[in-house]
């Protein structure tokens, strides 16, 4: 019988890998419906940007208090999630904390940071659930946000707490069975805050304890299997895609138009056509009409957005009551690029849909913006509504 629930994860396991392998392919695929563009150069500085916009969170810091409750939940995402190597171990193979014999008292202080982590994680997503629904900050109520976006934020947050406290639950059952010498639980430690708690499931039978220790440790894992699976489809991704942002972010000058000669030059030409030259090729396209227009790097960005608006709490126009949002940029823009792949997926190659990116944003948004670069300054993750708007 025990080979039953070994069979059942394995399954379970290569699903959830499958099935994310395959979203992360068509995301791949729809962001390399932009054009080529090469972003190779400067690697030091690239890789700088990575460790301190996207490891290191930089940008957050510029509001101390919301910084620190999100890296809790960073870093509890990050670390706390190593448990899930010895889970999976431990389903594949049938044992039960498999790392504790080999790394000994070490294991105890793991178990250890990861349960203060929990903990802490528990206490940030609480505080971020506030914020959003019942103070209601402004960044959070805008009308860009309603529908699923806004309801995308507080089920991250609400399967984050359940995750969680499943940890929790699971490694007190544990250790209440660890003290009662049961079956093989055996003791590897009093653990920081489940073996506070254990005391208290004395009154509970082994059996109960065993069931409920066993519940939480198939809804955690399955839990975290629906979590990668669910971050295709959420604001989320930018859990993944903020390193390769952070490394392929265009560097100085930031607000430069490369094309901009050849732009000056076709509106003089339109102006005084007896200025144009009458042995030159005719000019490439400029600007944008559909997200093949775009570069490959713009749609990535497009992906990382983590739709916290701090670009549109920065941006003058926004403020002074115009229609622009360089969030709205940035969704508007993934909404089709997901609309685009969709239509391959459907008919084998693009066809025309009667739609454009001029379908989802307005052309009273795009005058709207003044170029200042704020947007772009402000994203955590170094993210251009500019670039696409330009």
């Amino acid at each position: 019988m025990l080979i039953v629930p070994q069979i059942l994860f394995i399954v379970l396991a290569f699903f959830s890998i499958w099935l994310f392998s395959k979203n992360i392919k068509r995301i791949r695929r729809n962001i390399l419906l932009g054009h080529d563009e090469d972003h190779s150069d400067h690697p030091s500085q690239r890789w700088k940007n990575v460790f301190l916009l996207a490891f290191g969170q930089k940008k957050m810091f510029r509001n101390p208090l919301v910084a620190v409750m999100h890296f809790f939940i960073y870093a509890g995402f990050i670390i706390v999630n190593i448990e899930v190597l010895e889970i999976i171990l431990d389903g594949g193979l049938g044992s039960h904390r498999l790392f504790s014999k080999a790394l000994g008292g070490f294991y105890t202080f793991l178990i250890d940071g990861f349960e203060i982590l929990a903990v802490l994680v528990l206490a940030a997503c609480v505080i971020f659930l506030i914020r959003r629904n019942v103070l209601k900050i402004k960044r959070f109520i805008s009308r860009d946000l309603d529908g699923w976006p806004r309801s995308d934020a507080n089920y991250i947050l609400i399967t984050e707490i359940i995750l969680m406290t499943l940890f929790l639950t699971m490694n007190t059952s544990d250790r209440a069975l660890q003290l009662r010498g049961y079956e093989h639980y055996t003791n590897v430690g009093s653990f920081l805050f489940s073996g506070s708690l254990a005391p208290y499931f004395h009154n509970l039978s082994s059996s109960t304890l065993m069931d409920m220790e066993r519940t939480c440790w198939w809804l955690h894992i399955t839990g975290i299997f629906a979590f990668l699976n669910y971050l295709p489809y959420s604001k989320h991704l930018h859990i993944l895609f903020a390193f390769p942002n952070a490394y392929y972010t265009r560097l100085l000058p930031k607000g430069e138009m490369k094309n901009m000669p050849a732009v000056q030059n076709e509106v003089l030409y339109a102006m005084q056509p007896e200025l144009a030259p009458t042995d030159v090729a005719a000019p490439a396209g400029f600007g944008a009409k559909d997200v093949f227009d775009l570069s490959w790097r713009n749609l990535l960005d497009a992906y990382s957005c983590t739709e916290c608006r701090r670009c549109t709490a920065a941006c003058p126009a926004n403020i002074t009551a115009k229609l622009l949002s360089p969030r709205k940029i940035m969704m508007d823009t993934r909404d089709r690029a997901e609309e685009v792949g969709k239509n391959i997926d459907k008919n084998g190659e693009f066809k025309d849909d009667g739609k454009n990116l001029l379908t989802y944003i307005s052309v009273e948004e795009l005058r709207a913006c003044t170029t200042c670069n704020a947007c772009v300054e402000e994203c955590p993750v170094s993210i251009s509504p500019l670039e696409i708007i330009l």
